[in-house]
């Protein structure tokens, strides 16, 4: 007799609280995010919201990111067990300085970063923007390298400035372009009195992934299972967050998106301008082959030497 039909029987002197079940205790997991909250992290903040992480095991402790923030730093401290990264920077770091870093999956099918200029003025391709000032953030030096080499481009050619995440300058004409997420800054723009033009740099030859999930051989080693949870849960919070995303931005304004600046109205334009680059046919933080061998060429071109086994496709079989 097992213990269900033990416990089934009805004997009067077997009361079930003399035979508590005890649920499993949830994994501690903490995830780095890549940037402060914002519409890039809805699926999470749906999942976290849902209870999808705790039904899945984990316990989960969400940091956000901001211009300090330095995500692979994170994860070698110790002080997250996954981060929300850019290829670029976790490959070079393998490749470079021996990091023991794995990429495991990639939220942003198509990295959102493109060219962003005014419809007035356009920058159409990459070749519009030799003689021109663009505005690039430090951190994405490399990727605006990457454009310039893949199309021809002579660094020398254009002018490359600094850029703080605000397109003010843009709309006051100081320079004439910016590399920004094509998924937000034109909201910003139109908002300021003026309309955006913006293209991928994804379509012009930087085929590279974004808000990729990366964690340490170690980590990846020992948690190997709440790793797969958590990828569970998380694409769980994406796909029904995609499904309109209009939804669930307002009722973040007093919780996740509190205190950060923005309108509901910009974070459901970000949320519905990203659905296309992160839905894949294969599941969200899919990396297929053929994806992955087209981020391994684009990093190539600015001297990346990436490699097929810097990404560990195996936690997505599971799922």
């Amino acid at each position: 007799m097992d213990r269900r039909q033990f416990l089934g029987t009805g004997l009067a002197g077997l009361a079930l609280t003399a035979l508590p079940i005890r649920a499993a205790a949830a994994s501690p997991l903490a995830m780095q995010a890549a940037w402060i909250n914002d519409a890039e992290f809805s699926g999470y903040f749906l999942a976290i919201d849902k209870g999808y992480y705790p039904e899945n095991g984990l316990e989960l402790t969400y940091l956000p990111g901001g211009p300090d923030v330095i995500p692979e730093s994170t994860i070698i401290a110790g002080r997250a067990d996954l981060a929300l990264t850019t290829p670029d920077t976790t490959t070079r770091a393998i490749a470079e300085q021996g990091a023991k870093f794995k990429i495991i999956g990639a939220q942003y099918q198509k990295s959102p970063h493109g060219i962003v200029s005014l419809k007035k003025n356009p920058i159409e391709t990459p070749a519009d923007l030799i003689g021109k000032t663009v505005a690039v953030p430090p951190v994405n030096t490399m990727t605006m390298e990457a454009l310039l080499k893949v199309n021809g481009i002579a660094r020398d050619q254009v002018n490359i400035v600094p850029y703080a995440y605000d397109p003010t300058p843009l709309v006051r004409g100081e320079i004439d372009a910016s590399l920004d997420f094509t998924t937000n800054v034109p909201f910003t723009i139109g908002t300021l009195g003026e309309e955006a033009h913006s293209f991928l740099l994804y379509d012009h030859g930087v085929t590279i992934f974004n808000d990729t999930v990366v964690v340490t051989e170690d980590v990846l080693k020992e948690k190997r299972g709440d790793l797969v949870a958590w990828l569970r849960a998380s694409r769980r919070g994406w796909e029904e967050n995609l499904v309109d995303p209009a939804a669930y931005p307002p009722q973040w304004a007093d919780t996740w998106f509190a205190g950060t600046g923005r309108t509901i109205e910009n974070e459901i334009y970000f949320n519905t301008a990203q659905k296309g680059l992160i839905l894949s046919d294969a599941g969200v933080f899919a990396m297929t082959d053929e994806s992955i061998e087209h981020n391994i060429e684009a990093l190539s071109a600015i001297g990346i030497r990436a490699t097929r086994d810097m990404f560990d496709t195996t936690l997505l079989e599971e799922l």
